[in-house]
């Protein structure tokens, strides 16, 4: 997960939410909305290299939707593909230890994508916070 800091120019990573079942991730996932007054969220599209949705881009539109009603913020789908392979090019590139690069590139892609979103929306000029997830 990451989060905008508090001007909404830059995304910073946040713990990565581990599965676990859908109440306790949902949760974890109001906790955090409500310490950062989140005000948007968007969650990564796994869509193909084509660009063609699939089944696991399918899955996330229901999850988006799902957080719609929720916790009745806008959410935005960003197109998540190739951020885990900048991700590790990125932690590949720095002294961390592979183990701990494993355990960081969610984290990291979930920062890229939300600057991304950020940018391509002048998210920067709106004041307001988001996550992503």
């Amino acid at each position: 997960m990451a989060v905008s800091d508090p001007l909404g120019i830059t995304a910073q990573g946040l713990k990565t939410i581990r599965r676990q079942n859908k109440r306790r991730d949902l949760a974890q996932l109001e906790e955090v909305i409500r310490y950062y007054n989140v005000a948007e969220i968007v969650v990564g599209l796994p869509l193909r290299m084509s660009g063609a949705e699939g089944i696991q881009a399918e899955k996330m539109q229901h999850f988006a939707e799902e957080l719609r009603k929720r916790f009745q913020l806008p959410v935005h789908l960003w197109d998540e593909r190739l951020s885990s392979a900048q991700a590790n090019r990125v932690l590949r590139d720095s002294d961390m230890s592979i183990k701990r690069r494993g355990e960081v590139v969610d984290q990291l892609a979930a920062v890229l994508i939300l600057q991304a979103w950020m940018e391509r929306r002048g998210f920067a000029n709106e004041n307001t916070k988001g996550v992503s997830t």
